[in-house]
């Protein structure tokens, strides 16, 4: 019971992987909805983002332009 209350780096990035699998979502919006789901503020979870799952979602904003490609080389898929 008291493991669902307390989230971790892991317990976060296990729970939006699953979300993106189960749901096909892209990662910013399983963070989004795991919050609202939460009921947590964005803000405050930037703790709770691993650099595994910040990989993912930077790649994820990069392939939509939403941010610039910082140098990087990226193979196309």
């Amino acid at each position: 019971m008291i493991e669902q209350i307390i989230l971790t780096k892991k317990r976060f990035g296990k729970l939006v992987e699953d979300k993106v699998t189960e749901t096909k979502m892209p990662y910013m919006d399983a963070v989004l909805k795991i919050c609202e789901e939460r009921d947590l503020d964005p803000i405050d979870i930037g703790n709770l983002i691993g650099p595994v799952l910040k990989e993912k979602i930077e790649a994820e904003a990069i392939g939509l332009n939403l941010i610039e490609n910082d140098g990087g080389n990226t193979l196309p898929l």
